[in-house]
């Protein structure tokens, strides 16, 4: 484990790998932590890439600098973090990985500076970078069944169910999203820990409030979320996997995240895994890393 003031925070991050590899930095999402990497990670590091791994804010051994920063949640949040790991790492650039929260991040990264990123592989939601404004258009009504836990953490009841029974709901979500992955007690003790974290509930909740427009966000960040109003097309190469048996954000027929790829691009349908890919399909993702570093290194 190490750590390093990066921003507004100390990111906790694993390192695995070669010190001079490719560098290469997996995100991982909500209710997850830094284990849904573990075996990616070292199918990376035999391979001599350089893989970075850190705790989202809110997440594990992550934390604040100050008491007096907003603990918030919201996506040009997680992109600013991400860019400040880089900084603070002296990571000119990388090949960034993540799925669900992590994916947002690095769709951010790949957006805004693009002369960062030498490749994006994104789980689930391929273009996974929110459209605030039309936040409160509701959706068929399969899909906003599937969305009850959002709505749940726009409540007070919602609020104190997450403070009180964290792991419980968390452990359902793991369940309901990933339901042919036949994780372990200790698979699931060893991630749970990191929501422990005295952030946790705070950063959640703004996060699910702030992305429906019913809270403000960090005005620190207003002028990336600005940026990101404008849909901004993701030009780097790009490889999106989805998990056939997503139970948030299922795969469909249509691609219809294509339209927001200006540059090479393919999505791939893993089966046998659900929203956590990453943890459930580990060949599938480092084989997605691997083929990315390649195509600008050739």
């Amino acid at each position: 484990m190490k750590s390093v003031e990066a921003g507004c925070l100390e990111i906790a991050y694993e390192e695995l790998g070669s010190e001079v590899g490719e560098p290469v930095i997996l995100l991982h999402g909500f209710p997850y932590d830094v284990r849904a990497y573990d075996a990616v990670g070292a199918i990376l590091a035999r391979e001599g890439y350089r893989c970075i791994v850190p705790y989202l804010r809110g997440f594990g051994p992550t934390r604040f600098l100050s008491a007096s920063t907003m603990r918030s949640g919201q996506q040009a949040a997680l992109g600013a973090d991400l860019l400040a790991l880089m900084d603070a790492l002296s990571v000119g650039t990388a090949v960034l990985g993540g799925y669900d929260w992590g994916g947002r991040a690095a769709c951010i990264v790949a957006a805004l500076w693009p002369e960062r990123v030498r490749g994006l592989v994104s789980c689930g939601q391929g273009y996974n970078i929110q459209n605030i404004s039309e936040a409160c258009i509701p959706a068929p009504a399969i899909e906003e069944a599937r969305y009850w836990y959002m709505y749940y953490f726009n409540t007070q009841r919602g609020a104190t169910g997450l403070l009180q029974n964290r792991r419980d709901l968390c452990r359902h979500l793991w369940s309901l999203w990933s339901p042919t992955w036949p994780y372990d007690d200790a698979t699931w003790n060893e991630t749970a820990q990191s929501f422990d974290n005295p952030d946790f509930v705070e950063i959640v909740l703004h996060s699910y409030r702030h992305r429906f427009g019913g809270i403000a966000g960090d005005p620190t960040y207003d002028e990336i979320e600005a940026q990101l109003a404008e849909r901004l097309d993701i030009a780097v190469p790009s490889i999106v996997l989805q998990g056939r048996d997503d139970g948030v954000d299922p795969p469909v027929d249509d691609d219809f995240d294509r339209a927001h790829f200006a540059g090479r691009y393919e999505r791939r349908i893993v089966s046998g895994a659900g929203h956590n890919l990453p943890q459930e399909a580990p060949d599938a993702f480092a084989a997605a890393v691997i083929e990315l570093a390649n195509v600008r290194m050739a």
